[in-house]
């Protein structure tokens, strides 16, 4: 399963690639905002950092709008991919910038029924909220297993980004079920790698090194 950090922070994308553990970065408004750097500056620098690809969000709301925005942002960097809502409108877009080799990334998807469509009309990937779902009082990772089931059913290329991830088990589980992709904040990347029994382990075979003779 590949791995994408939900963030648009240049020092947590630096230090996420230098792991070697990162395959491309997702982006959303709220994260750019939170840079208080011009969009595209902020996405062309994330491109030159990330080898994988980079998703970055139409904010219009029309086919009309949405086509031409794709078009402008997957200039940007051969690795952008573009983020579109899932919505009549964005399926459009969605529709017709494919047929044109741009990538996109379906944004905003709570249903299976959602994701179908998504597929039908060409999305490179389908990003399921399923924090969100949680937060509903729904299973949001139950989603990611009628999505898995349908996309193997009819043999579909889209692949299944797992997006809202809020903890490590969200990942687990989306690697249980066969996602293709988990994307999550740095801060749950770094738990990944984390376990108590590691940092006890560590530290108790570093207390005993010291009694090893040193000749």
């Amino acid at each position: 399963m590949k791995f994408f950090l939900d963030t648009a922070s240049v020092k947590e994308i630096r230090d996420g690639v230098g792991t070697g553990l990162i395959d491309g970065v997702t982006t959303n408004p709220s994260l750019v905002a939170k840079e208080g750097r011009p969009f595209k500056v902020v996405l062309a620098e994330i491109c030159e950092i990330v080898p994988g690809p980079v998703s970055a969000e139409c904010v219009t709301l029309t086919t009309e709008e949405m086509i031409p925005e794709a078009r402008d942002l997957a200039k940007v960097a051969k690795n952008v991919v573009v983020k579109i809502p899932l919505t009549k409108d964005g399926l459009r877009a969605v529709k017709r910038v494919s047929a044109e080799g741009i990538k996109t990334n379906v944004t905003l998807c709570f249903s299976a029924v959602q994701a179908l469509i998504a597929a039908k009309a060409g999305a490179t990937y389908i990003s399921p909220f399923v924090g969100r779902l949680d937060d509903r009082g729904s299973d949001g990772m139950e989603l990611i297993h009628d999505i898995r089931t349908i996309y193997d059913n009819y043999e579909f290329k889209t692949e299944i980004l797992v997006a809202s991830v809020r903890h490590p088990v969200h990942v687990l589980e989306a690697a249980r079920m066969g996602a293709d992709v988990s994307t999550m904040p740095y801060a749950v990347f770094e738990k990944l790698y984390q376990h108590p029994l590691t940092d006890l382990g560590l530290a108790q075979f570093l207390e005993d090194w010291k009694k090893v003779p040193r000749t």
